[in-house]
């Protein structure tokens, strides 16, 4: 699988949007690949690390997002399980899982519900230690600024906004990741 030749079926090559999603999913691949260097004790497998971390955002171009050159009609919450859909399709089930896994610390399907958010009523919680460590190293780059490494601290009161949850499982992660 090359994760590059996917990717160029959905965005083209050379567009500020491809340039984006390239710039921002080398940033999380190369991020989640040091986490599993750091832990072979959890066994982690890096081929696919690298192959998920690249397509984990595939979902974007379909999303109403035009601060980051996406013009889709989507709200920018389902670029997940849209992705997901992608992948699924191009015959990769397990990659799909973390497209579909990755938004905040995971979502729930309580909350998915309770929030009433315009996307599948199925739990959609990082549950591999490959799924967890790409949404953690997820965490650290935003696709609107690209280029910068965020703290801790700043990913902490980004995520505080959805809830007490969000910052608790990050933090969780920080402490076996970090």
């Amino acid at each position: 699988m090359d994760p590059y030749l996917i990717i160029e079926k959905y965005y083209k090559k050379g567009s500020m949007l491809h340039q984006l999603l390239i710039e921002h999913s080398e940033a999380v691949k190369n991020k989640a690949l040091e986490i599993a260097a750091r832990h072979p004790e959890l066994h982690p497998d890096s081929n696919f690390i690298t192959e998920a971390a690249l397509l984990h955002d595939i979902g974007i171009f379909l999303c109403d997002a035009p601060g980051i050159f996406c013009t889709g009609s989507h709200q920018y919450i389902e670029h997940g399980y849209l992705g997901a859909d992608i992948i699924r399709n191009e015959g990769f089930p397990r990659h799909a899982l973390v497209c579909e896994r990755h938004t905040g610390t995971g979502l729930t399907l309580e909350k998915i519900i309770s929030h009433q958010l315009p996307i599948p009523q199925r739990n959609m919680m990082p549950e591999s230690v490959e799924e967890q460590i790409i949404c953690f190293a997820d965490k650290f780059y935003s696709k609107s600024k690209q280029g910068i490494e965020l703290t801790p601290d700043k990913i902490r009161n980004s995520l505080s906004k959805y809830g007490d949850e969000e910052v608790e499982r990050f933090n969780n992660w920080l402490e076996m990741f970090g």
